[in-house]
């Protein structure tokens, strides 16, 4: 017994599944830049065009929980003359994160946001709520896509193949989530957005005897 299983050779083969799945929701990133030589001025008018930009959006039936900070500078920007750095302005920038579940809206809350204010929409980042329900369904397929090309090697080769696999190693994969980047909108027309579809992807590398 122990020389039959000193002899066994290893089989590996890698497994691959995908599941799709319609967004749930979409997270846009949503920036107010303002400058100016007195800090406190920029400050300010960043503050007030910010409050004018999320009392809009607000407006649009979206709770305020769904609105957060994602980010706050204040950024001294120079010349250069002659060789020498010259202060020109400060730079202050407030970014808000905005989720929205009616995907349909996602167009109309980004034409309010520069409409009262907002001077920069970075990303949109597509994600779907309960993400690991579809996540196991494609590990689940890719386990049998697994099994499914070790035994088509085992009989192509008309190899013995042990079913029961010795080891199976479940591959990292990033969550899943779609970006698109948006160039600024106009404030004439509607900014249209498509739900579309996304691909979840489960990848296992698994082991068998034969």
């Amino acid at each position: 017994m122990h020389c039959t299983n000193f002899h066994r050779r290893v089989l590996t083969v890698t497994g691959n599944g995908k599941v799709t799945a319609k967004a749930s929701y979409i997270q846009i990133e949503i920036a107010v830049s303002t400058r100016g030589q007195d800090i406190r001025k920029a400050q300010q008018d960043n503050a007030n065009s910010m409050n004018r930009v999320i009392q809009s959006i607000l407006a649009l039936n979206v709770p305020r929980e769904a609105i957060q900070t994602a980010a706050y500078t204040i950024s001294p920007t120079y010349d250069y003359i002659e060789g020498k750095q010259v202060f020109r302005d400060y730079v202050v920038t407030n970014a808000i994160t905005v989720k929205v579940t009616d995907i349909s809206q996602a167009g109309k809350v980004m034409d309010v946001a520069v409409q009262n204010g907002a001077n920069r929409i970075s990303s949109l980042q597509f994600q779907i709520e309960n993400a690991d329900v579809y996540y196991q369904q494609a590990l689940s397929l890719a386990l049998q896509n697994a099994q499914m090309k070790a035994k088509t090697i085992a009989e192509t080769m008309h190899l013995p193949l042990y079913p029961q696999p010795i080891e199976i190693v479940e591959e990292r994969t990033e969550a899943p989530a779609l970006y698109r980047e948006v160039a600024m909108v106009n404030e004439a027309m509607s900014t249209p957005i498509e739900q579309g579809e996304m691909t979840i992807s489960a990848t296992v590398r698994v082991k068998f005897h034969y």
